[in-house]
């Protein structure tokens, strides 16, 4: 029985992460006529990404009480039924203003879900199942391009991908209400694991230097993450003079690549240890954007975003597992939602001023920017990985 739980608590976690993904992969393709029918200046999704990321950085930060007030499988029933409110209300309102409250109920909604799922996953189970963990993210950011680009071929119209995933968001709540009782053994577990180790407060850990510096890693890896794939549609069209329905579809090959490279990673991690698998997937990510920033024609721009894709796929949950070695098993649980507050907050902060220099400069500005935040990703990565191993040797 209790296997069998364990299991079920498996595949509901990467149901939730594929829930997760669905919106991010909406909005990239959904921007050029968002933009169009709201009247909007080009980098106004900035605005779009800080109401969004406000919601998020507060309920994943102050995940561990949330879950502890609510159960897991209360936390994602009542996630899943914001994201939904938040898709709907996306897909019917002729307001602005209304369109960018909701973005900060959907950020509500994911960050909290976020920060507690990986927590479970990084304490019950093993790199690999991290790796599946956001893979199945992955699935759902690769569905997302998709949905919209087919509903857009379909309709002409941009809200009703929006309503669709809406649907299906609605439904997971649902499940994951009837669940419920599932989570709360483990939740409870989990508690009395936390009160024997003697967990540390929020305070304590935020005068780690190595729990600051995790948070700026994530800072960093997310903007990339979710600046690529928000820009590269606008850059295909726009810039590049890609038909729109390629143009997405490549957009969705981007997250593709990215799902394939999370999958395969949960069959190698076990080979190769988690310094190797960052300072090779950064190199070649690093790679795959000097290819996309020299513009050399249509296939080499394809094939820079799907190496950038497969290349940055294992980063986000290596470091996730490793956040024990680099702060120690009294700080995990806090560092792991400062991580992921950190994370929103470079998904709002780093994709937003690609759009202010794309309307400064170009469009042909963004591949080149998030280059040059890879390489300072790599340079954070190399200075705190002496410390990382003096903290796990000590």
């Amino acid at each position: 029985m209790k296997k069998k739980t364990t299991t079920a608590l498996i595949v509901l976690s990467y149901i939730a992460f594929i829930s997760l993904g669905l919106p991010d992969g909406l909005l990239g393709v959904a921007w050029p006529g968002i933009r169009n029918s709201f009247n909007l200046p080009l980098d106004a999704m900035g605005l779009l990404l800080i109401f969004s990321t406000a919601g998020y950085m507060v309920s994943s930060f102050f995940s561990g009480a949330l879950v502890r007030r609510l159960g897991i499988g209360g936390l994602l029933s009542l996630s899943c039924g914001a994201t939904a409110t938040a898709l709907m209300i996306y897909s019917i309102t002729p307001l602005w203003g209304l369109f960018v409250i909701a973005a900060s109920l959907g950020g509500l909604g994911a960050g909290a879900i976020d920060a507690g799922i990986n927590t479970y996953v990084e304490k019950n189970h093993s790199e690999r199942m991290m790796q599946w963990l956001h893979a199945s993210f992955g699935i759902g950011i690769t569905l997302g391009p998709v949905i919209m680009t087919l509903g857009i071929s379909l309709t002409t119209k941009w809200q009703v991908g929006y309503f669709m995933v809406s649907i299906a968001q609605a439904t997971l709540a649902i499940i994951f209400f009837t669940t419920r009782k599932m989570w709360k053994a483990a939740t409870t577990g989990e508690t009395e694991k936390h009160h024997v180790a003697g967990e540390a407060s929020i305070g304590e850990t935020l005068k780690k230097l190595s729990a600051l510096l995790s948070m700026l890693m994530f800072f960093i890896y997310t903007g990339v993450e979710l600046g690529l794939g928000l820009w590269a549609y606008s850059l295909l069209t726009i810039s590049r003079h890609v038909d729109p329905a390629i143009a997405g579809f490549i957009t969705g090959s981007y997250w593709a690549m990215f799902t394939f490279g999370r999958i395969l990673a949960g069959w190698y991690t076990h080979k190769l240890s988690v310094k190797t698998i960052l300072y090779i997937s950064l190199i070649s990510a690093m790679t795959g954007a000097l290819l996309v920033s020299l513009n050399l024609g249509d296939g080499m721009t394809i094939a820079g975003i799907a190496i950038i894709g497969f290349s940055i796929a294992p980063i986000f949950p290596s470091l996730i597992t490793d956040t024990g070695n680099r702060v120690g098993p009294r700080h995990v649980s806090n560092t792991i939602g400062m991580q992921i507050a950190a994370a929103g907050f470079g998904a709002a902060v780093v994709p937003s001023i690609a759009g202010v220099l794309a309307r400064i400069y170009s469009l042909e500005i963004i591949p080149l920017y998030l280059l040059t935040a890879l390489v300072l990703l790599f340079l954070c990565f190399t200075l705190s990985h002496p410390r990382s191993l003096k903290k796990s040797s000590s």
